[in-house]
């Protein structure tokens, strides 16, 4: 024993430098990643896909056929073709309504087949006095105006036509941040779009403008009234479009501690560490292996492990939580892959960094995962740097694949087969530097306990002079 207080190591210079070095940088890049990526999504917010239909079918305005829809969706188009934070894409009903079940666009605006005629009946209503009150919106929600509201609201006149009517599309299954960026930016146009319309009223009504009642004057100012619909709707207990990203992250937890669990205890296993459990030590004789044979003992535990742990994933997450799922099996093989995928890129980093190892796969498949996941803030709203980070990032490609399967029907092209490519990627490139770096480690003899060198047994005779 050495004699020395265990409490004099806290005096030691290096043990504060290197553990404040560590838990420092630490501290900085989780704060980087985590706050830095979601401090500001509108200012970064890039070509965020919004759907825009124009299903106006026109109508005959003074000898003139007119389509209102047709103007609106070109002024709109062209006032972001300069480059914007949306990019709206022209695109039919059908058409639409199947993106939006993909989760390839976060809103749409639609322009109805009766918008022209609606606007023009409106207009014709108001030159002759009748729309004095106005009509009350209907629909899921409506905007407008403070005037118009005010105007509008209250009685509804006999024979009175409607308002003409714009529809504000979300979508929640596409991530909650990324619909309500896009139905702000969708609103935003909308109103802007009624406004345009009222301003050809005005002008198209003359001088007659100023014999009407202030109530029609001012509904002519801002005529259409914005409806918001859920564009694509999820079952209750969805998580409001998130059980896909918690769900995932499970996944990338469960293969991420595993990991280490089997690492250390693969390790106890061969002889090369102790295992305390409470005040009791264990220790098994040594077995010699090599870097590469204890990576492959590792990895092979893990996928036998993970088809335990993606049952015991999907029965708590459907079968005792009730969310609600479909396709079932394709769930549980996808579950079962993924743990067994990001178990075995834990293992390698384990395996080749040490005891450092632990660090990286934290910041890997958490610090720089989550962030960039696409599930909270749309990727499109990322700064540059995590819009890369999220082409390769595990947790990403798993909440596609997720959200695929629980909300777009397993659709291969609603992230599913980006999902499973990626996955194979993963995998390969596990191996690859995995067995790669190790196998130079072995060639180069940098074994875990280094071999003793032989001695021989050398006889030595000793003489004694006979005095």
């Amino acid at each position: 024993m050495s004699g020395i207080h265990p409490f004099r190591v806290l005096r030691a210079k290096p043990l504060w430098i290197a553990n404040g070095v560590i838990t420092g940088v630490l501290a900085l890049l989780f704060t980087v990643f985590y706050v830095g990526a979601n401090i500001d999504p509108v200012d970064h917010m890039e070509k965020l896909p919004v759907g825009l239909v124009n299903a106006d079918k026109g109508a005959a305005v003074g000898g003139a056929q007119v389509n209102l829809g047709a103007q609106i969706t070109e002024s709109i188009r062209k006032s972001t073709a300069g480059g914007g934070g949306i990019d709206w894409k022209v695109m039919g009903e059908k058409e639409v309504k199947e993106e939006l079940g993909e989760g390839k666009l976060y809103g749409a605006l639609v322009v109805p087949a009766d918008f022209t005629s609606a606007t023009t009946a409106l207009a014709d209503a108001s030159a002759t006095g009748a729309p004095a009150t106005g009509t009350q919106a209907t629909g899921t929600a409506a905007t407008g105006t403070a005037a118009t509201r005010a105007a509008t609201a209250g009685a509804v006149a006999a024979g009175t036509p409607a308002r003409p009517t714009l529809t504000v599309l979300t979508n929640q299954s596409a991530g909650s941040v990324g619909s309500s960026l896009a139905r702000a930016a969708t609103t935003q146009a909308a109103e802007k779009a009624s406004l345009q319309v009222g301003r050809e009223l005005t002008a198209r009504g003359g001088a007659g403008q100023a014999k009407l009642p202030v109530a029609a004057r001012v509904l002519l100012a801002d005529p259409a009234v914005v409806t918001v619909k859920d564009g694509h709707p999820l079952d209750s207990h969805s998580g409001l479009g998130l059980t896909a990203f918690y769900y995932a992250l499970v996944l990338v937890v469960c293969g991420m501690l595993s990991a280490n669990v089997i690492s250390g205890q693969v390790d106890h296993a061969l002889g090369y560490t102790h295992n305390d459990m409470g005040p009791l030590r264990l220790h098994r004789p040594l077995i010699r292996a090599t870097r590469v044979q204890t990576l492959a003992i590792s990895s092979t535990l893990m996928i036998g492990l993970s088809l335990l742990m993606g049952t015991l994933v999907m029965a708590g997450a459907v079968g005792l939580m009730g969310m609600d799922a479909s396709h079932l099996p394709l769930l549980w093989l996808f579950s079962v892959c993924a743990i067994a995928v990001s178990g075995v890129g834990a293992l390698t980093l384990l395996a080749v960094f040490g005891t450092p190892g632990m660090l990286v796969v934290t910041l890997v498949f958490i610090g720089m995962a989550v962030p960039t996941a696409g599930a909270t803030t749309p990727i499109e709203a990322l700064p540059g740097f995590y819009r890369f980070l999220a082409e390769f990032e595990p947790l990403r490609q798993l909440t596609g694949g997720i959200r695929s399967i629980l909300y777009y029907d397993a659709q291969a092209d609603a992230g599913l087969t980006r999902g499973w490519v990626m996955m194979a990627v993963g995998l390969a490139a596990a191996a690859l530097f995995g067995f790669g770096v190790l196998g130079w480690y072995d060639r180069k003899g940098l074994h875990r306990i280094p071999v003793e060198p032989k001695v021989e047994n050398r006889s030595v005779s000793i003489s004694s002079d006979s005095s």
